[in-house]
């Protein structure tokens, strides 16, 4: 895991959501894969991770979209980007995307 830093460059902390603001670590992917397209032999596009629980699983540009299916399952509200060079977050249920440092 590693600690997020304090800096949100999209918008104020007041504003952020409660599920992004209870984030104090990050979980990082463990493997640069996704997790079920692996079990499936198929291919994916991007990678995210989960916050709730580390799971690591591919985009809605993949054909299998398995980490959307994830939150429709588990209700676990936000995924970071696994992509190197990237560092935002998502919020499912409140439709938010915030950047950090």
């Amino acid at each position: 895991m590693r600690r997020i830093g304090k800096k949100i460059s999209t918008m104020a902390e007041q504003s952020l959501c409660s599920h992004i603001q209870a984030i104090k670590e990050l979980k990082q992917a463990k493997e640069e894969v996704c997790e079920e397209c692996i079990k499936m032999g198929s291919d994916w596009v991007h990678l995210r991770t989960c916050q709730t629980c580390g799971v690591t699983l591919c985009c809605d540009q993949s054909p299998n979209t398995h980490m959307t299916k994830h939150y429709h399952h588990t209700h676990h509200p936000v995924i970071i980007s696994s992509e190197p060079g990237e560092k935002w977050m998502w919020c499912y249920p409140d439709k938010l995307f915030v950047e950090y440092e």
